[in-house]
């Protein structure tokens, strides 16, 4: 038997017409904030497939940055995001663009913080409010949003994937699903653990203390609120 998923019976929580060009693309917006991981300032949408063609008319656009807000999909606010986001100064541009062979809801998000970093992601709104997220930074990725998502980028070498995934075993944090990618062997590496339970802060930084672990990313977006 197929599993079923509450969604696809009665449909998400949300503001807006559609659930895949409104609910999902306001989730895409909001873990595409958390990737980010500090205050951003200029945000790029690049838009594709239906998401180009349609996002004004399913209001789209406002979902996108209301999730760059912070706002959940059931905000009020999302109708005002567009003039709430230049009220606080954010400076956004929709550009619509073919990304090649990716599902037709799909937004990438070129986002600049106030630290001057610049940070991109890449993820698809797959139906029901449901979302993927296929790239960070430029290295393939793989998450929903689902469930709270730990992201490392590291050096790729031996031994990394073991000790990260050994401390969250000594602390008993299950993972549900990974992933592991790399630009090439011996290079840039990120991995996407989404797993069932909250992380410490204290196992964060023990993570962060991993050798050739450069940066550690830690996402829930039904939490991460304003």
């Amino acid at each position: 038997m197929n599993n079923v998923c509450v969604f696809d019976i009665l449909g998400p929580i949300m503001v807006g017409p559609s659930s895949s060009h409104t609910a999902g693309a306001a989730r895409l917006g909001k873990v595409a904030r958390a990737v980010a991981g500090e205050k951003i300032v200029d945000v790029k949408f690049l838009l594709h497939g239906s998401f180009a063609k349609t996002y004004k008319g399913h209001g789209t656009d406002k979902a996108l940055l209301a999730g760059i807000l912070g706002m959940q999909p059931d905000d009020e606010r999302l109708r005002a995001s567009i003039l709430i986001a230049k009220k606080e100064g954010l400076n956004f541009e929709f550009i619509e663009r073919d990304l090649g062979d990716y599902h037709p809801n799909t937004v990438k998000f070129i986002m600049t913080g106030e630290s001057g970093k610049v940070c991109e992601v890449l993820g698809s709104s797959i139906g029901g409010g449901s979302i993927e997220i296929v790239e960070v930074n430029g290295k393939g990725a793989s998450f929903t949003g689902a469930y709270p998502t730990l992201i490392t980028c590291h050096d790729d070498k031996f031994g990394t994937v073991n000790k990260v995934t050994s401390i969250l075993c000594e602390n008993e944090v299950n993972i549900a699903f990974m992933n592991v990618s790399r630009t090439q062997k011996g290079m840039d590496a990120t991995m996407t653990l989404e797993i069932d339970s909250k992380i410490d802060e204290a196992v964060i930084k023990k993570i962060e203390e991993i050798d050739g672990i450069n940066k550690v990313i830690l996402i829930n977006i039904e939490e991460d609120g304003e």
